[in-house]
């Protein structure tokens, strides 16, 4: 039966064939969506297919590789340390990549960050940060058992992640076995007093152990953007009600909203920071869940039952720590923060260009994020998306709309050409819709 399976897969000549004969591929419907598109090799914001085929890279490959693809100095550096170290459990021991990485996060981090603890991926980063709000209270001996959440949230895919997030699409076989979740509408000018009443009103009625939330820029919902003024209020309350903040960063870090964190614009820092994705460049998967003393605090103790029991066996993984490491060098550097400079002002002169345009509404922008509606009604997954989508790829371009939502969130070593080649595609895009 082995033998026939390999026999029958050799008949199979490209990897579309061969990828359709056993592979599951996330966020697809494969009845309705049988094709996918193969790709042999990506270098800076170039992917090339098997076909022949190139595309210009515009969101960063879900924004990992934000200092290109197969970058030289990122692979060097992992090459080098895969010489002298590849995997050791990190329970009982350590190594000079995970302390050295811990000590270049702390650097950049919101200076009330103090731990580090390591994970494998943006869900699981988020996992931790919710436990880590929940049995910070358990350890105190307060009964808390309610997490705090914004409307339209994303966190990830894992139980607890999904609990806390608002997209029914992703979630809805799963909300009867959700954690307790309660929400709030994103703070904006119109709505930031009947939600701050609404904040004081669920704080009296519930047991609120945390509150998570994507600071600035909601991804998953649309690149919906809000204003550090009207969240700052929410945090505020959250602390002087010992409501552990929660700022999943696992989108926003790292550069993207212009500084190293989106935190870094908001006068309320948060207790725990959760990070993944362009955390180690999109070469290797991991992810940090930051915290400050006092979180760490509750869980150092003589009982060994107060500990944070979660783990993963990559956890801190060698490789994964020297290619974060190179990751923090190039964002610190002069030449990527003067790229993320020049990419903003580029989204801003392309954003006052079709402003006006019949088609398009809420543009916006921060840092390398651009984002605006089309005025079209559709569903997010519906034939009008996969029309936008195929419009892209037509073009040479990989866009990936949200429902409506057109966005670019291109690397920081995109080149003008490149970007610009995006813009054109865009324009062709609102020519013909």
């Amino acid at each position: 039966m082995k033998s026939q399976l390999i026999t029958d897969n050799r008949k199979l000549t490209t990897l579309r064939e061969r990828d359709a004969k056993h592979i599951w591929h996330p966020l697809t419907q494969h009845k309705t969506h049988p094709e996918v598109t193969p790709i042999v090799k990506a270098k800076g914001s170039v992917l090339y297919a098997e076909d022949g085929a190139e595309y210009i890279d515009g969101i960063a490959s879900w924004y990992t590789s934000m200092y290109g693809h197969c970058n030289d100095f990122i692979i060097e550096k992992v090459h080098a340390q895969m010489q002298k170290l590849d995997q050791i459990v990190f329970s009982g021991f350590t190594h000079q990549p995970a302390v050295e990485l811990s000590e270049k996060l702390i650097d950049i981090l919101p200076n009330n960050q103090e731990k580090i603890f390591f994970s494998d991926n943006g869900s699981t980063a988020t996992e931790i940060g919710i436990k880590m709000a929940l049995q910070y209270h358990f350890n105190l001996g307060n009964n808390r058992d309610t997490i705090l959440a914004f409307e339209e949230a994303f966190h990830g895919d894992t139980f607890g992640a999904m609990s806390v997030s608002g997209l029914s699409v992703y979630n809805g076989p799963f909300e009867d076995h959700f954690i307790n979740v309660i929400r709030i509408p994103v703070p904006t000018a119109e709505n930031l007093n009947t939600t701050i009443a609404k904040l004081e009103k669920l704080v009296r009625q519930h047991k609120i152990a945390g509150f998570i939330y994507e600071p600035l820029v909601q991804g998953a919902a649309g690149m919906k953007m809000y204003e550090a003024q009207h969240l700052e209020p929410i945090l505020q309350i959250c602390k002087v009600n010992d409501i552990i903040c929660i700022a999943d960063e696992v989108m926003t870090g790292f550069g993207k909203t212009g500084t190293y964190f989106a935190s870094d614009q908001i006068s309320v820092k948060p207790d725990v920071i959760c990070m993944s994705k362009s955390l180690t460049a999109g070469l290797i998967p991991m992810a940090v869940t930051s915290c400050t003393s006092k979180i760490y605090n509750t869980f150092y103790s003589d009982d060994m039952g107060k500990g944070l029991f979660h783990a993963h066996t990559y956890t801190a993984n060698p490789l994964s720590c020297a290619a974060a490491t190179a990751g923090v060098d190039l964002l610190v550097s002069e030449e990527i923060q003067n790229a993320i400079k020049k990419i903003n002002t580029l989204h801003n002169k392309f954003g006052a260009s079709i402003e006006h345009h019949p088609k398009v509404t809420n543009i916006r922008i921060r840092g390398v994020i651009f984002a605006f509606d089309l005025e079209v009604k559709m569903e997010r997954y519906g034939k009008l998306r996969d029309q936008l989508f195929n419009h892209f790829k037509h073009e040479g371009v990989f866009l990936r709309p949200l429902g409506n939502t057109i966005y670019m969130l291109p690397a920081f070593t995109i080149t003008s050409t490149e970007l610009e080649k995006i813009q054109t595609s865009i324009l062709k895009l609102l020519e013909n819709i």
